[in-house]
């Protein structure tokens, strides 16, 4: 069995590990790791009894579980395999041949537009308004800017306050930011189904955690009921985050998309 095994049978191992540990990690933060591990136990069964044991009778249920269970795991984790395949293409590799096509040159936040955000979302935190700004990183938010209220507007502290102040039609939706513009307000985004999520944390951070796990934006919100900030990013939250620190984080992603560039 293993006389023809060599280093293209290695490399085929490594990468199907890859990919399932990317898989794992994915449907872990959706709340669905439990069905993953079973699917798992459940192929490495299948190998055991029909490639080494070679149990035929067992091995024919077995195939017949296999073929219907495709269409079924694809149902149950239709939003996972959407979120791998966006994670895939936004990796580094793929990045870089997408830009030999693509002539347009993405920019990142400036320092100005930066400082208009940390100022207004200071000011919101003081006077307890909720708030929930989505800024858009590798991969377009398209989908959910149509969701809102289409603005395309300059990015100024005022402004910001004044969709997100209470009452008014947009202050319930996410406002989606691109390069130094306000695309969207009023968006809505898909909300997280992660059970561990602290109970203090509503429906602005659940969505928050939502778009972050679904892309690679960067979200800010601000609790209405505890006039707090946090920043949320890769489908984690930190919660409390003050101005200064803030401002750094943003900051932070501004480098890092000039280094991507």
């Amino acid at each position: 069995m293993f006389e023809d095994f060599g280093i293209k049978d290695i490399i085929d191992i490594l990468l199907v590990a890859a990919v399932m540990y990317q898989l794992y990690r994915i449907v872990s933060k959706s709340g669905t790791g439990a069905i993953f591990k079973g699917v798992l136990a459940f192929m490495i069964l299948w190998i055991l009894v029909s490639q080494v044991l070679q149990m035929r009778l067992m091995g024919v249920i077995l195939d017949k579980f296999v073929d219907i269970g495709l269409i079924v795991l694809i149902i149950i984790f239709q939003d996972e395999i959407r979120r791998f395949l966006m994670t895939l293409g936004s990796n580094r590799t793929f990045r870089f041949f997408a830009r030999i096509f693509s002539s347009k040159e993405q920019t990142g936040l400036s320092e100005t537009v930066v400082t208009s955000l940390v100022l207004a979302c200071m000011n919101m935190a003081k006077t307890y308004t909720g708030a929930l700004i989505v800024i858009e990183q590798e991969i377009k938010l398209g989908q959910y800017v149509e969701t809102g209220e289409t603005l395309d507007a300059d990015i100024s502290t005022r402004l910001i306050e004044n969709i997100f102040f209470k009452n008014t039609p947009l202050h319930d939706g996410a406002m989606i930011i691109s390069g130094n513009k306000i695309k969207a307000a009023g968006c809505i985004l898909p909300i997280s189904q992660a059970q561990d999520i602290p109970k203090a944390f509503g429906l602005r951070h659940r969505a928050a955690l939502g778009i972050s796990q679904e892309t690679d934006a960067k979200a800010i919100v601000i609790s209405e009921e505890r006039g707090k900030i946090s920043f949320v990013s890769d489908g984690k939250i930190q919660a409390n985050v003050t101005p200064e620190k803030l401002q750094e984080l943003l900051t932070e992603t501004i480098k890092l998309k000039k280094k991507k560039a």
